[in-house]
């Protein structure tokens, strides 16, 4: 069992949850890959996806992951919540929390939303991505990736590279590397830096270039205009020239080094089509890891063993 009720920020975690999180999703990525994709483990427990936050693949990826553990899920999107009509959050975790929900996960456009449902609610809750805050179980998934793909987490050098102050993939991924003895280096313009860049606990770099040989992984982040003020560079070609992965910049990683991106990607921009087509892109992987890792998530806070994750 985890040693937490709910999975707001990655610190929630000790490093033996997130390890017994990756090996239950071992498990669980080996049901996926059945002809029939479902098990009878979470029958008659209900999971809330309250996604008040525009999402496609994170809120697929939950739906299905309860779906296998043949929980009762309900999906809620922002247009047809209460809280287009008024309704405060604290409102609707009670009002969810008198229908005896188990489990809530929550996409929501502010920072620390997750925690005030959390303060409302006996349910146990997932944070699906708050604002530019945290998204936890994208850096599970990532880390799963990593070691699948690279056989360990200790030691590897990990550049995550481009919009750094928008991202809750970073605000997650940096502390998650460093609990499993990764050295995560943040890596763009500054104008893609929040203000205390070194407050983060990873190493900074201005050029990409400069680091490049030294990546087992280079993880390109979406760049987030929705989230930016103005123009945060010149032009998409500088910003592509400068810090996107290309074909010769791939050329220049260790051979085994790998190219990761949370998606959606902007082709052309952060990673250049040849790049994202290549074997040595895991962006595919990534995205079949987190209905894996998702499942481990629930079935563990919801009171499961790793050794009956399969049964």
């Amino acid at each position: 069992m985890l040693s937490t009720r709910h999975i707001i920020d990655i610190e929630d975690l000790t490093l033996a949850d997130l390890t017994l999180i990756l090996d239950t999703a071992e498990s669980f990525k080996e049901v996926n890959e059945r002809r029939i994709k479902k098990l009878p483990t979470l029958r008659g427990r209900t999971i809330v996806n309250l996604f008040l936050e525009p999402s496609t693949r994170t809120r697929t990826s939950f739906e299905l992951a309860a779906k296998r553990l043949s929980a009762d899920g309900i999906n809620f999107a922002a247009s047809a919540s209460a809280t287009v009509k008024g309704e405060s959050l604290v409102d609707t975790a009670e009002t969810l929390s008198a229908m005896a929900c188990d489990l809530v996960i929550l996409r929501h456009k502010y920072a620390g939303s997750p925690r005030m449902l959390a303060k409302h609610m006996d349910a146990h809750i997932i944070n699906g991505g708050d604002g530019m805050h945290q998204h936890p179980t994208q850096a599970l998934l990532d880390l799963f990736t990593m070691r699948e793909r690279l056989g360990h987490l200790e030691g590897l050098t990990v550049g995550i590279v481009g919009d750094i102050s928008h991202s809750r993939v970073a605000g997650s991924l940096v502390p998650a590397l460093k609990m499993v003895g990764a050295r995560p280096i943040v890596i763009g313009p500054p104008t893609l830096m929040p203000a205390r860049p070194d407050a983060l606990g990873a190493e900074v770099s201005y050029t990409l270039d400069d680091v490049l040989p030294e990546l087992d992984v280079a993880y390109m982040l979406r760049i987030q205009m929705e989230r930016a003020e103005g123009m945060p560079f010149p032009s998409v070609r500088e910003y592509s020239r400068l810090w996107g992965m290309n074909e010769a910049r791939l050329a220049r990683m260790r051979p085994d080094a790998i190219v990761m991106h949370p998606g959606p990607m902007n082709r052309g921009v952060e990673i250049s089509s040849a790049v994202a087509d290549s074997p040595r892109a895991v962006v595919l992987d990534q995205v079949n890891a987190g209905v894996a890792v998702r499942m481990a998530a629930m079935y563990l806070l919801l009171g499961g063993d790793a050794s009956d994750a399969t049964a």
